[in-house]
């Protein structure tokens, strides 16, 4: 089966993985002013991946986990927080009050998961990033909400990425300059760029980035979707 990814706007994907798991990040669907879809559209979720405790990133997973019986994976500070306030399970977090931290690398059905450093803030924990590879190989990384960083090319190096997600929005994350130099450091087959036109405080269109990148990365696939918008290979 082939691997998709949709762009929920903002910095939510939902990805269906080649044996039709479905991974879900950052999902922030309501008073999401560009989200084509609410938490009702979710009818079905294997795992959901949050990357910090902001709320255009976390607002709507513990729901969703309860909705769907999705695997919850985050920081022990989020994973508490989701069980103590949001009411999530404790066996639908991942180690169950443990959570899980940087560095760490979980199996869940077949799909591993690596938490990856990010540098950001967030009100429980600390920010993070996730190295996703699903059964047949296909690795994706989600950036989160962060800056560049040099050891970028730590992680591509350590998990050749087939895909990675990053943010380009500026004002809370990277520009699409900086987004662009880290499309060379992480060297992926394609990028998605995210985290854009959501507020008007951000960049509202991924156009200079796709020109950087052919610059900076002229191997990169640079793949531009709209809300709503699907990927396959």
């Amino acid at each position: 089966m082939a691997t998709s990814v949709k762009w929920l706007s903002h910095a939510g994907f939902l990805i269906t993985s080649p044996g039709q798991k479905v991974i879900l990040i950052d999902p922030w669907l309501t008073n999401n002013p560009v989200s084509p879809v609410s938490t009702a559209d979710i009818k079905a979720a294997n795992i959901v991946l949050v990357t910090h405790d902001h709320f255009d990133h976390s607002a709507d997973a513990a729901q969703i986990a309860k909705n769907t019986g999705a695997m919850v994976v985050a920081q022990p500070e989020v994973g508490a927080k989701f069980r103590e306030q949001l009411g999530v399970p404790e066996q639908q977090i991942v180690f169950g009050v443990g959570g899980m931290n940087i560095g760490g690398s979980i199996n869940l059905e077949g799909i591993t998961i690596t938490m990856v450093q990010a540098f950001h803030s967030s009100p429980t924990g600390t920010p993070c990033g996730y190295v996703v590879r699903l059964e047949d190989g296909i690795t994706v990384y989600h950036a989160g909400d962060t800056g560049i960083f040099s050891s970028m090319s730590l992680i591509g190096e350590l998990y050749p990425l087939d895909l990675a997600l990053l943010p380009i929005g500026s004002h809370f994350t990277m520009d699409s300059r900086q987004a662009a130099r880290a499309v060379s450091l992480l060297k992926p087959k394609k990028v998605i760029p995210m985290h854009y036109k959501t507020f008007p405080v951000l960049e509202q269109s991924a156009d200079s980035f796709v020109q950087m990148v052919r610059s900076q990365a002229p191997g990169v696939e640079v793949v531009v979707l709209s809300p709503g918008q699907e990927y396959k290979w």
